[in-house]
């Protein structure tokens, strides 16, 4: 039978579109093996061996290839390794990573094992084979994917181990994938194990306020079958899956422990630790002499200078009470530049004033109330001051600075104040006593280099209101009856007793207007308004 042109077209046609549905139809399939199995290629896809190298970022080792790609057997079950073993925290002077690296692809030789560093550790690392170094600093010759490590882990999890400790048992990983695995998709996110003993790390209740750059540890009970909590402290291995670290603002800061905690407690994220098994570690301590302790305990230092710089966090509420400052002090500036419109850098952070700058602001005006107590000076609380001794017996959250009224008629009493009509004044104890520039008003300034200060604002009585003679445009800033000081009443301020107007409530009404005291506002509402929703 003869075949038409239309009939033979048709033909093709026909077997083209079969073709292709073929195709389409292979290619779905293996995207679906693909995405069930989870420890093949579960992130990013694997960078070519030759873009990596050394230099100052990228991957090294004893053998080409990834992190996480290949390796065969698993966990047993024939698929690829499902964790890489990862160590973040070691010293170039003084460390075993070769040895820790030896110890777990010795019991786990499918495990890929990944050092990292900020910059290339000189001496070199002796690694074995199988392990590898990830240099996070980056290079102008590789590209950006070179030394950022989320291209550098292609398994389900990362196991964060610390230097010198040992894989006893080969078994032990499984048992942290399970009890991760069991706890689905609730709040903890990290399973944790100790090291050499369970009394060598505590459970902790880690709380950040990043509007009150603070973060307060506190310790955690402890339960037979492990305990939960949001932070730990001392020495542990954690497990944790790749996606949550990598979704981390900064998922390798150092210290490590601290970093990651800070970050996950703000996720809401627990972390449990088991009470077993405990990883040996046959070098602790880890340094062998006093001074490469000390050179360890120093870098640790600047380095949670660094991180608390970087995450916005001013002071740490330690466990055991004490309390750790990374803000400002009397040899430092402050936190914040020069403030305008009255509204302070800091409020567009959606954050208060800094812990250490309202420490400085205490100490300053306590220091000049006492003075001026001690020179038969009469003062008050002023404006935002007296706001915030009336709302909370203190500074008020996101203030920036301290005012007084004092009795112009008084000012000849101080030592400190009459000789200042003009230059400045830094007495014995290193504050700056001057006359301000915007008007007819004292300052003391903390310190030469740190200028959060107290105001004092002269008043004299006129025919029984108190007036002054500069005025700033402050709806606040108005004349009032001298009987709100007759007489002056203490109150409790900023950690001491001071005074105030006798009926403060009417005194701060007249001022701000009604219900301020109930109501919080930040200075300038035009310019930024409190979400009182939060407070």
């Amino acid at each position: 039978m003869r075949v038409s042109f239309c009939q033979g077209l048709l033909t093709g046609a026909i077997a083209l579109n079969l073709l292709i549905l073929y195709y389409v139809s292979r290619a779905q399939q293996q995207m679906m093996e693909k995405r069930r199995d989870p420890g093949r290629g579960s992130r990013k896809a694997a960078l070519p061996a030759s873009g990596l190298g050394g230099g100052m970022g990228g991957l090294v080792g004893a053998v080409g290839g990834m992190a996480g790609v290949g390796g065969t057997g698993g966990e047993g079950n024939g698929r690829g390794p499902r964790v890489t073993v990862l160590l973040r925290e070691f010293e170039g002077f003084e460390n075993y990573v070769g040895e820790v690296a030896r110890s777990f692809l010795h019991q786990r030789p499918e495990l890929p094992f990944l050092a990292v560093s900020d910059t290339l550790p000189y001496p070199p690392l002796a690694l074995p084979e199988g392990a590898r170094l990830l240099v996070l600093s980056p290079s102008p010759e590789q590209p950006p994917q070179a030394h950022r490590p989320e291209f550098h882990v292609q398994t389900e999890f990362v196991l964060l181990v610390p230097d010198g400790v040992e894989l006893g048992q080969g078994r032990a990983v499984e048992r942290l994938i399970r009890e991760l695995e069991g706890e689905g998709g609730g709040p903890v996110r990290l399973v944790a194990a100790p090291v050499v003993a369970r009394s060598a790390v505590q459970c902790l209740h880690l709380r950040v306020s990043l509007r009150e750059w603070t973060a307060t540890y506190s310790p955690a009970a402890s339960g037979s079958s492990g305990s939960v909590c949001t932070a730990l402290q001392g020495d542990a291995v954690v497990l944790i899956r790749s996606e949550d670290l990598f979704n981390l603002s900064v998922p390798l800061g150092r210290p490590l422990l601290p970093s990651l905690f800070i970050q996950t407690a703000l996720r809401g994220w627990k972390v449990k630790l088991l009470e077993s098994p405990c990883f040996p570690a046959s070098h602790r301590p880890l340094f062998s002499s006093a001074h490469n302790q000390w050179k360890a305990d120093s870098r640790l230092k600047e380095a949670t200078s660094r991180l608390m710089g970087d995450f916005g966090l001013k002071r740490l509420l330690l466990p055991d009470g004490k309390e750790q400052w990374h803000g400002c002090g009397k040899e430092t500036s402050r936190c914040f530049g020069t403030v305008r419109d009255d509204t302070p850098e800091y409020l567009y952070l959606e954050r208060w004033t800094p812990p250490c700058c309202l420490r400085a602001l205490r100490e300053t005006t306590k220091y000049v109330i006492n003075i001026l107590e001690s020179s038969g000076v009469r003062y008050w609380l002023e404006g935002g001051s007296l706001l915030g001794a009336a709302r909370h017996q203190d500074i008020i959250p996101w203030d920036y600075d301290v005012d007084l009224g004092i009795y112009l008629e008084d000012v000849p009493n101080c030592d400190h104040l009459k000789n200042l009509d003009s230059g400045s004044l830094v007495d014995a104890n290193g504050y700056v006593w001057e006359r301000a520039v915007e008007g007819d008003f004292f300052r003391v300034q903390y310190s030469e280099a740190n200028h959060l200060h107290v105001d004092l604002w002269p008043f004299y009585p006129r025919n029984g209101v108190m007036t002054k003679d500069t005025w700033m445009e402050h709806k606040q800033d108005v004349e009032f009856p001298e009987h709100f000081l007759q007489p002056l009443v203490p109150m409790p301020f900023a950690g001491i007793t001071a005074y105030g107007p006798n009926n403060h409530r009417a005194f701060l009404e007249l001022k701000f207007g009604e219900g301020v005291i109930e109501n919080p506002q930040y200075p300038n509402p035009a310019k930024k308004r409190l979400d009182r929703s939060r407070l």
